[in-house]
């Protein structure tokens, strides 16, 4: 087997973050002796979760078992999720904004088998996966995100499910959306939709070309998340992607 060093697009500082959770936790639970020291877990974490890669290769680049190297990652992902902001505390961050965007993405998965397959697959997209809901500030920077909902959900009811129209609402917080979410109300704005062998009127078509200008930076948060390559295609359980985004929306934070 041959084997090869590789640059990973992270800054010291996260690792250094990252780090910290691990020392802190084995300070907490007494862990006396682990394969790897918490900087050389920390970056195994961070190399799964940016270039998702396999256990299987994870565990030969850092000299550990597969189910070792499993154990681990599971571990500081959790910690990582449990360190994400909440809805709550998106909203105060979004009461400082002039609007925020909200919009919906699909994180691919592998195709399942049994009664699930169908409730995973997005008819919009072909493909199985699950539906994260994310509200970015105007510049088109990443506020939250939220857990997983298989790829079946509507954006609509995925937002509804989650609170976040509400939580908008009841705050009078300003928000651009696009056509998926025509009928959320509140404090929701989305274009106008045409209605079957009816055109729009001029003035409804220049407040689209505008709305779809400001909405189209919030485009840049699914970018945002899909820079972690897990969330591009994922192999794991779709149960275990909420912990995964919550943990990668740690990250993001952390880096600002």
């Amino acid at each position: 087997m041959l084997f090869y060093r590789a640059a990973l697009d992270l800054s010291r500082p996260t690792l250094t973050f990252v780090t910290g959770l691990v020392r802190d936790h084995r300070d907490r639970i007494g862990s006396r002796w682990r394969a790897l020291n918490p900087e050389r877990q920390a970056l195994l974490v961070l190399v799964h979760l940016r270039r998702n890669d396999t256990f299987a290769r994870l565990a030969a680049a850092f000299g550990i078992g597969a189910a070792t190297a499993h154990r681990y990652v599971t571990e500081v992902i959790a910690l990582l999720a449990d360190q994400a902001p909440d809805l709550r505390e998106a909203m105060r961050i979004a009461q400082r904004k002039a609007f925020v965007i909200l919009d919906g993405t699909l994180a691919p998965i592998d195709r399942l088998s049994g009664p699930n397959d169908r409730l995973y697959h997005s008819g919009k997209h072909h493909r199985h996966g699950v539906n994260i809901q994310f509200l970015t500030d105007p510049n088109g920077e990443l506020i939250w995100a939220s857990p997983a909902l298989p790829g079946s959900t509507h954006d609509l009811t995925a937002a509804r499910t989650h609170g976040i129209i509400h939580a908008l609402t009841s705050r009078a917080i300003a928000c651009y959306a696009d056509k998926a979410y025509v009928g959320a109300g509140g404090a929701v704005g989305t274009p106008y939709k045409r209605k079957k062998r009816r055109k729009l009127g001029k003035r409804k078509k220049l407040f689209n070309r505008y709305h779809a200008k400001v909405r189209a930076l919030g485009e840049q948060g699914a970018a945002t998340l899909k820079r972690w390559h897990i969330l591009r295609k994922a192999r794991c359980s779709p149960s275990r992607l909420t912990a995964i985004v919550q943990a990668i929306l740690t990250l993001h934070h952390q880096a600002e």
